[in-house]
Parts: structure tokens; C-alpha cells; sequence
């Protein structure tokens, strides 16, 4: 249905807001020594914990300081992923690692280069299992890019599955970095559910269920600030094919709307399902 699709200039930029919150602890723990443990509120839901790491990591000095601050100061794409390896290489124990790797995932899946994307997202969440917007791209990626013959198909979805559903459950716990804005922040949460959303929408798609795919689809284009034409494609193909054929012709003409290369493909597509409700009994929802 489609391949690796780079992340949208506006979804860099909301999940690159969140990306400010790990860079804050990890600073942070540059300056106390032990950080007292994060407490477990009594209804056990998610919450975001410190970045800390099971052995303590040795104090920053002056040269790896500097090595990280050109890193996350670096706009280049190349030269911020060049960077970012060499720091990881350089310091394996260091408590930047979080962000670094963070913001790596970002960079290698501007590049188009899905494979390390998964390696340094994978890197990150074992490092920090709640790391929202990681999970989320991870979550809306890895089912765009999938193959449905390579020998490890359907774990690739089950892990997509597993990533977007966690980031669902721990992007509405975040805490509000003091650097941004409460109407950015609010952006940026809503652009990396949107994502999760999207994510786990598309793994049904893939296993060939439309209608559980419709709900999570919905939401990816309600909550997302600059929505995106491939989830209202999908939202419109998931439609036709659980036989909501009204649904489907809305969603695929508000993808023609859309600016980008998927307009003729989805002013087909809402044609099709136009043809198909006047032959076919609509399903109930």
C-alpha cells in the first residue's frame, strides 16, 4: 500500500518539542547525583519517570558537555546523524545517551533510512520504556514501511501494535517542559497521539481488520494539527471496505483536499466508493 514515508515537517516539530523534556532530566542529572525515585500514584497509572540509569553514569565533563550541545544544536540531517553515532561511540555510559538516541530516531527517519530509525528507537526505549514520542513514530512507521513477505512480518506488526498502544497510555502523562509553551506543548502531545493513533490504525489495516481500524483512524485526523493525507487515505480504504461507503468518500475527498502527491490517488479512490454505495447495501455502524 505504500513504503517508508519521510516524518512530516510538522510532526518533527511536534515530537522534536517533546524531545526538550529528556534533554531537560538528562541535564538535570548532571547537577544531582541521586534523584530520588519517582513515585507510583495509588491507581498505578503510567507516569513518566526520571531518566536515570541502572549504574550511575560518571559526571559530565567540559569535552562531552560540548560534544552534546553540538549535537542538538546541529540542523543538518547528515551531519546531526554523523554526530550523534560518534557521540554514542565515544560515550557508551553517558547520561545523554536518552536524548541522543531520541533524537537520532528523528534524524534517521528524516533521512529515510527506516532500518537504523528502528535501531536507535529500539536503543532509546530500552533506555527509557516511556519515551512517548519514540514509541509513537516507532508505532506509525514500522507498519508504513512493512513487507508483508519478509520472514518476520507479523512480528513486525505485533511490535507496532505494542508501541503505539504504550505511547497511547503515556504521551497523556507527560510532563510540560519549562522551555515551551502550554499551546505547544498541547500541539506537540496531540501531533505524537495522532501518530499512535495512526500507528495502531494501520496494523489493523495490515491484518485485514477495517472495521477496528476506523476508531483509531478517526482520531489520527480529529486530534492531529496538521492532519495527514495518508491517514485520511486510510481512514477512506477502511471505510469502503467495512462497506461504509457515505464515511469512505468523505474521507477520501478530504484527502484530495490535502496538499501533497496523494490528491489524484484519493479523488480516485472517493469515485470508487461513490460507485460502490449506489450497487452495494451499506453496512450499519
Amino acid at each position: 500500500m505504500m513504503g517508508s514515508k519521510k516524518i512530516s515537517l510538522a510532526a518533527w516539530l511536534g515530537v522534536a518539542l517533546l524531545t526538550l523534556s529528556g534533554a531537560a532530566l538528562a541535564q538535570q542529572s548532571g547537577q544531582q547525583q541521586n534523584p530520588p525515585p519517582a513515585q507510583q500514584p495509588a491507581d498505578k497509572k503510567p507516569v513518566v519517570q526520571d531518566l536515570t540509569l541502572d549504574t550511575p553514569a560518571p559526571p559530565v565533563n567540559a569535552e562531552e558537555d560540548a560534544a552534546y550541545k553540538a549535537f542538538t544544536d546541529e540542523l543538518d540531517t547528515k551531519k546531526k546523524i554523523q554526530l550523534g553515532e560518534a557521540f554514542v561511540v565515544k560515550y557508551p555510559q553517558s547520561r545523554y545517551r536518552p536524548p541522543v538516541y531520541s533524537n537520532l530516531t528523528i534524524a534517521y527517519l528524516q533521512d529515510n533510512n527506516v532500518v537504523k530509525m528502528e535501531e536507535a528507537g529500539e536503543k532509546e526505549i530500552a533506555l527509557n520504556p516511556n519515551d512517548g514520542q519514540t514509541l509513537a513514530i516507532l508505532g506509525q512507521t514500522i507498519p508504513r514501511s512493512w513487507n508483508p513477505s519478509a520472514p518476520d512480518a507479523a512480528q513486525k506488526l505485533e511490535k507496532a501494535e505494542q508501541y503505539s498502544k504504550r505511547a497511547l497510555e503515556v504521551v497523556p502523562t507527560m510532563a510540560k517542559p519549562e522551555a515551551i509553551t502550554d499551546e505547544q506543548f498541547a500541539r506537540a502531545k496531540n501531533q505524537t497521539l495522532a501518530m499512535a493513533h495512526s500507528g495502531l490504525g494501520l496494523v489493523y489495516v495490515r491484518r485485514g481488520k477495517f472495521a477496528e481500524a476506523i476508531s483509531d483512524l478517526e482520531q489520527a485526523v480529529k486530534i492531529d494539527p496538521a492532519p495527514d493525507p495518508v491517514n485520511y487515505y486510510l481512514l477512506g480504504i477502511s471505510n469502503q471496505r467495512a462497506s461504509h461507503f457515505e464515511d469512505a468518500v468523505a474521507a477520501f475527498n478530504k484527502c484530495a483536499q490535502l496538499p501533497g502527491s496523494m490528491a489524484a490517488t484519493c479523488k480516485s479512490g472517493a469515485e470508487e466508493a461513490k460507485k460502490l454505495g449506489a450497487t452495494q447495501l451499506s453496512a450499519p455502524k
